[in-house]
């Protein structure tokens, strides 16, 4: 009777094993901005990226690897470099943001460019804010690069991975000088909005918000995909994770 019962119990516990070590690391994160691949896709900028534009914040994977996809077979576009990503024409000094949809203790943010790493930025262990930016000098490269940026958490295996396509040396040029206008003499009519805003309002941090929930933001108006309270840094267009643009 005792190894009839003994067996069931002992798979069990294997299954029940195998669960805990399956289950993914409960933090997340991308490069929105300059846009990375995946924001990319998750913007519509870039057609047909399957299912990372609905999850641009869940390319984990091991820490050390040197890829977009993180040796997830379903993001493999992410490391399809003959897809032609269009590319953000910077400086040689850069400022890459992270939005962390769930954040956890973090050991540190690594920049590559092929086989250099160009930047180290060290998280001390912390848990991270809702936005994390760091500003690194690429003096050392121009023209059209691939940059890696690389999220390693403090307490496990894993990291996240972003790539980011940019133009180096594009500058971006000055911003245009707006254009002198002369005042009217009499006072403009005002205007009546013709359409209602959409339910919610607008766009607050520190409001929870719940599926479904439509609010405005820069005059578009977006639906909640996953439930929680805004912070700053988490607008909208950064956070396509959790905001569809409708």
């Amino acid at each position: 009777m005792s190894r009839r019962i003994s067996f069931p119990l002992l798979t069990t516990g294997v299954v029940a094993s195998t669960l805990a070590v399956a289950a993914p690391a409960q933090a997340h994160g991308y490069v929105s901005s300059p846009p990375s691949r995946q924001a990319l896709c998750a913007q519509n900028r870039v057609p047909d990226c399957g299912q990372i534009k609905y999850e641009p914040q869940s390319v984990e994977g091991p820490k050390g690897l040197r890829s977009c996809h993180a040796g997830i077979a379903q993001f493999a576009v992410l490391n399809d470099d003959s897809r032609n990503w269009p590319a953000t024409s910077v400086g040689s000094t850069v400022t890459f943001t992270w939005v962390n949809t769930a954040r956890h203790a973090t050991s540190n943010w690594e920049y590559w460019i092929g086989n250099t790493r160009v930047a180290v930025f060290d998280g001390g262990g912390r848990q991270p804010d809702a936005t994390v930016s760091h500003t690194v000098n690429l003096g050392g490269f121009s023209g059209r690069q691939k940059l890696l940026a690389i999220w390693n958490i403090a307490d496990t295996a894993n990291a996240f991975y972003s790539c980011v396509d940019l133009q180096i040396g594009g500058g971006g040029g000055p911003t245009p000088s707006p254009t002198p206008t002369t005042p009217s003499p009499t006072p403009s009519p005002t205007v009546t909005p013709t359409s209602s805003p959409a339910p919610g309002g607008t766009w607050t941090a520190g409001r929870a918000y719940q599926v479904g929930d439509q609010v405005t933001y820069s005059g578009l108006t977006y639906r909640c995909r996953q439930a929680h309270t805004a912070l700053p840094g988490w607008e909208p267009p950064n956070t396509p994770a959790l905001w569809l643009q409708v």
